[in-house]
């Protein structure tokens, strides 16, 4: 290695002077130039603001990543400028297992089925984290990261240019000072009475060596606080620049607080819609007529559309019978008793599988009986000029 003993000495020379002149100004040993209040408070709010922004951004890559190890293979993947693999949330892998376990167990098993569905839900949660987990790294935490790495970065190293610049004034000061005393005693006149003639002729000439000495301190003091009064400038104005930086991480703020709420609500519809989903599964299991089959599995069921509104689809396939025969009992013949009859709400559509049966729709109110040799799980519908029978599952009745 070709090592420049010179630059290496004088930078190490350098290096002791300024660590002895820190020393002797912490000891109140060494004059130091004070900056304004101003300027003070403006070093004070950047490193309150570099401090904060440092915390809320590594426990938000917490929140965000739990996994110390995914943190750090993240971490790798940036610096070596390579794209981060997709990875799997564990909503979704838990989603997956579940669904894999419903196949095992079979899907017409009450277990299996439910296993199935809540499975699809944890693989909805899943796809609704990750959205999130991208929209905040791109809206906050990059931001964050980039004042950080970028614009922090930049204030601290014209800050410690500053300091070094101001170490220097202070060295100036403490010359000139050093050279005008030198130079007051000097020129003090010698008493000839009590000093030889060669004595006065050296005193001369040190006088005059110390005035030349004093004029170029003063002038390395001129340039020294000149180059301090412009590094100032340039410093306060990176300083005042925080402001805006409040500015940009507030609007950035507003798009995590959206983000999350968004998610927030994607995962509590998402859940309403399983608990609906489930509701009606327990019911027709446990209610069902025993000819009827597993309800369907709801196909949109957690279509989420501008109106949050949600499907319910028919819950009896169609083609499904009654377990009284039309030949054995005509509706058209079919009179309501004088006493008897109820109010009751339809829960769900149910499309009628032959004539001897009542289309009904979600919500509407239906007058309903019971006639003699009629299977229990069926009573006899009625709404306007229109009869047949519903089945009593997709019922409330009304007191």
């Amino acid at each position: 290695m070709d090592f420049n003993v010179k630059k290496l000495a004088s930078g190490a020379g350098l290096f002791l002077t300024r660590a002895v002149q820190f020393t002797e100004e912490k000891l109140g040993q060494a004059e130091k130039t004070e900056l304004d209040a101003q300027f003070e408070n403006l070093m004070s709010r950047a490193d309150c603001t570099k401090h904060w922004t440092e915390k809320i951004y590594r426990q938000t890559e917490v929140l965000l990543q739990p996994n110390p190890s995914a943190r750090i293979e993240e971490f790798l993947f940036e610096k070596l400028d390579w794209k981060v693999p997709s990875r799997v949330t564990n909503a979704e892998l838990l989603g997956q297992y579940m669904q894999d376990a419903a196949k095992e167990f079979d899907l017409g098993t009450p277990y299996g089925n439910t296993l199935e569905k809540v499975g699809e839900c944890e693989k909805r949660l899943g796809e609704a984290e990750r959205e999130f987990l991208q929209t905040s790294a791109i809206s906050f935490l990059t931001p964050l990261r980039n004042f950080l790495e970028g614009d922090w970065r930049t204030i601290s190293k014209e800050r410690r240019l500053l300091e070094n610049l101001r170490l220097d004034l202070d060295a100036c000061k403490t010359r000139v000072k050093k050279a005008k005393v030198a130079e007051a005693k000097a020129a003090t006149a010698p008493d000839f009475q009590e000093t030889r003639p060669r004595n006065y002729v050296l005193s001369a000439s040190a006088s005059a060596l110390w005035t030349e000495e004093v004029e170029k301190a003063e002038h390395e003091l001129r340039i020294a606080q000149t180059e301090f009064d412009r590094q100032a400038e340039v410093t306060r104005l990176l300083l005042e620049g925080i402001s805006s930086t409040h500015v940009n991480h507030l609007r950035c703020l507003h798009e995590f607080v959206e983000a999350q709420a968004a998610y927030y609500k994607q995962c509590h519809l998402h859940m309403q819609e399983l608990q609906k989903d489930l509701l009606v599964f327990y019911m027709f299991w446990i209610f069902r007529p025993s000819h009827l089959p597993l309800p369907p599995r709801l196909p949109n069921a957690f279509a989420l559309n501008s109106t949050n509104a949600i499907a319910t689809p028919s819950m009896v396939t169609e083609g499904s019978s009654s377990p009284v025969e039309t030949d054995t009992l005509k509706i058209e013949e079919v009179q309501a008793p004088a006493t008897g009859t109820r109010k009751a709400r339809v829960l769900y559509d149910y499309d009628a599988a032959d004539s001897s049966e009542l289309s009904l729709l979600a919500d509407e109110l239906i007058t309903v009986y019971t006639v003699p040799g009629m299977d229990s799980d069926w009573l006899i519908g009625e709404k306007g000029n229109h009869k047949g029978k519903v089945p009593v599952t997709y019922l409330e009745l009304l007191s």
